[in-house]
Parts: C-alpha cells; sequence; structure tokens
C-alpha cells in the first residue's frame, strides 16, 4: 500500500470516478464524466490522498480547508470529503490510513477542528468525531402565510439570479461566520460554484440598504414546490421580509421547503401556518454532521464560562496528553499538564462534544466517552455551556 497525494488534474482519472461510484448513481455516461473536468477547478485547493495498489488509485479522502465558528471564534477547518474505497479493496484498513495521515497533515497545517457528514456515525466516532444536531427540513403552504401578506413591513426584498446576487450572499455568509456558532464556509474557490451553475434564485431582505436574510431557492414547477436551501436570517424581521416574499406565490406553488437552523420553531412564525418540520437521520445518506477537535491548544482565546478543570485526553493521535483549562477570564487558556483543578479523562469524541456545547457531561459518561467526576462536571458545564450549532455548509 501506498499513499501520495493527487492533483486537481489527476483527479479527474482517479479519484473522481471512485467517489462517483461510492455516492452517485452509476455508471456515469461519457457526457457526466466529462463534467468531471469542469468539475476539477473547485478542487484546487483541497489535499486529497489515495492509496495505490499495483498502480491504481483504490482509496480516497479530501479535506477541504474551510473556516468555522465555535463559540464565537473562527477557526481553520478541515472539512472531511470524498472517502471512497474500491469495492474489491474494502475493510482492508485504507481509509484508516488514509483520515490518519490526512488529519495529521491538517493539524500540522494549523486547522483546530475537523467536521465531515459521515456514512456511518461509529465508524467515524473511532476517529474522534462526535455528532452535531441536524439541520432542519420545514414545509408549509404558502396560503399559511396569509396574515403576513397584508403586514407593513419596513425593509423590502430582492429577487434575482444567484449569479448576479452572489457576492451579496457572499459577503452575508462571511457576516454571519461571525456570529453563529458552528457556522462554517468553504473557500472562495468552492463556494463559487454556487454562482457558476447558477441554478438557483436568490432572494434577499433588506433594510436601510442592509442584507438581514438571504435565501437560494428554485421552483420545480407549477404547481409544485418553492424548493429552498438554507434561510439565513439575522433577526425576525430579516425572516418575516422572506416569509412574506414565499406568500406571494400562493397560486403558483403548493409547498415552500427550506432548511433551517436546530433550534429554529417555525410553528411560532405565523399564525395557522401548520408546518412540518423535520430532520431524518438515516445511513448511509442522511446523518447529522460530526466535528472533532484536531488541537486543544489552538482553542486558546475561545470564549468560555468561568470553569477550571484538568483533562486527560488518550488513545489519539493528535490531542492525546494532560490539559488544565481555564475560563475564569472569560477567555479559554489551555496549559499543557496536570493541575491541581477537578480531573476527567475524556475521549476526544467526549472532549469534542463538550467544546461544542452538544453533550452534557453526564452524557459523556453515558456514551462511554470518558470518566467524569462530579467535582470536574460542574467545572466542565460552567467552562462549557450547551450550544445548538449550525454548521450550515453541505460539503
Amino acid at each position: 500500500m501506498r499513499i501520495r497525494r493527487i492533483g486537481a488534474e489527476e483527479r479527474v482519472t482517479t479519484t473522481f470516478p471512485l467517489q462517483a461510484y461510492a455516492f452517485e448513481g452509476s455508471p456515469l455516461s461519457a457526457a457526466e464524466e466529462e463534467k468531471f473536468r469542469d468539475y476539477a477547478r473547485y478542487h484546487d485547493g483541497n489535499v486529497t490522498l489515495a492509496v495505490e495498489e499495483s498502480g491504481s488509485v483504490v482509496a480516497s479522502a479530501t479535506a477541504i480547508p474551510m473556516r468555522q465558528n465555535v463559540r464565537g471564534s473562527t477557526y481553520p477547518m478541515a472539512g472531511i470529503a470524498g472517502v471512497a474505497t474500491h469495492p474489491l479493496a474494502r475493510r482492508r484498513g485504507h481509509v484508516r490510513a488514509l483520515l490518519t495521515q490526512l488529519l495529521g497533515e491538517m493539524r500540522d497545517g494549523g486547522h483546530v477542528v475537523s467536521a465531515l457528514y459521515p456514512f456511518r456515525p461509529s465508524f467515524y466516532e473511532r476517529f474522534g468525531y462526535a455528532s452535531l444536531p441536524k439541520s432542519r427540513r420545514v414545509t408549509f403552504s404558502p396560503a399559511g402565510l396569509a396574515a403576513l401578506q397584508r403586514a407593513d413591513l419596513p425593509g423590502e426584498v430582492h429577487l434575482e439570479r444567484i449569479k448576479d446576487g452572489y457576492d451579496a450572499y457572499r459577503e452575508f455568509t462571511l457576516r454571519l461566520l461571525d456570529q453563529w456558532h458552528g457556522f462554517a464556509v468553504f473557500p472562495d474557490y468552492r463556494a463559487l460554484r454556487l454562482r457558476d451553475e447558477n441554478r438557483h434564485w436568490l432572494a434577499t431582505a433588506r433594510v436601510a440598504g442592509e442584507v438581514v436574510g438571504a435565501v437560494p431557492y428554485r421552483i420545480t414547477d407549477h404547481g409544485g414546490d418553492l424548493v429552498g436551501d438554507a434561510l439565513l436570517t439575522t433577526s425576525p424581521l430579516g425572516r418575516a421580509l422572506l416569509l412574506q416574499f414565499f406568500a406571494r406565490h400562493v397560486d403558483q406553488v403548493t409547498r415552500v421547503t427550506v432548511t433551517v437552523t436546530p433550534d429554529e420553531l417555525p410553528e411560532l412564525w405565523v399564525t395557522d401556518l401548520e408546518p412540518v418540520t423535520e430532520a431524518r437521520v438515516a445511513s448511509p445518506g442522511m446523518n447529522a454532521p460530526m466535528v472533532r477537535v484536531l488541537s486543544v491548544e489552538g482553542l486558546a482565546g475561545m470564549a468560555a464560562g468561568p470553569g477550571r478543570v484538568s483533562v486527560s485526553v488518550a488513545g489519539d493521535p493528535f490531542v492525546a496528553g494532560e490539559y488544565l483549562l481555564d475560563g475564569t477570564s472569560g477567555k479559554l487558556e489551555v496549559v499543557r499538564g496536570n493541575g491541581t483543578a477537578a480531573g476527567a479523562r475524556l475521549t476526544v469524541a467526549g472532549l469534542s462534544a463538550l467544546v461544542y456545547g452538544v453533550l452534557d457531561p453526564e452524557d459523556v459518561v453515558i456514551r462511554g466517552w470518558g470518566a467524569v467526576p462530579h467535582d470536574a462536571a460542574v467545572e466542565l458545564r460552567s467552562l462549557f455551556p450547551r450550544r445548538n450549532p449550525f454548521i450550515f455548509a453541505d460539503f
């Protein structure tokens, strides 16, 4: 077995076909295979490693250099994608070798955290990943928005093709990156695919010229569905402006479907809306995202509660060791080595779940991700209060 890095042009004939077999309908037509060449430009800055056997690529994994907000601080994040193995080469440890080397390279390159969408969560749990809440899909009839049709709201909605509104949309998502816990964005070269394909409408809500809400969407047919991506807003007014815009489609579409954050409550948007809100989780293609910490020291300076605790992390090639975590200043301080504070033993998945705020220390113990004495649990709850992250980017 040999692991080597694959360049952008070489991916067209090596890793792209392998990933297509794993994640798309197959076999592909000649025309579909030709699209790989156009697609390659959106991978220029990715790091792709491949396993070779007898001169042929039999497994691959890619890291996308992204950025993610964790508790108000933005960190370099390795978005793992395209993990695929030829069916005749599976169950030989290729993915384990690839991920270990790939995550190590990304950590050494300054990436503090990592995220992915798993084919099976238990597989990636062994690599230190913990699940986040899945974003919700909410579906409703535009007729249920009738009350908003009559509302006199300050602001306006702009409608244009995504190609024309892309710059404003990108700027808006970068603004949200600084505001929303868990929010992650692609590098510029990857994000441009949305603009270049130009397959969406873009509705932006604006107040005094400032974008306060945005949603790319498509319409399937007359009498069909208005299918939106993430409904992104900075205020209830921004959301109301976009919902009022959806209401104007009452005689055109039967349903509106958009993605919302895990903590959104569409049943409170408008009286008589009758939304159906769903977060379906299923393997292999509908799992919630997972995250892990690649560098504990790299989290220093992150907003934290006034807890102080020593933690020991074992069994991981990247963050194993003992740390004193101190948030008494309001910012996380990380010191290598054991301290006199209450101590806890954690797996990387347990530590990651606490850092992202998705589990309580007691949950971590129940999951088998650590041993946390009562005093340490109190400090960890204070240090890492529960949060509800929304990852946004789908990679």
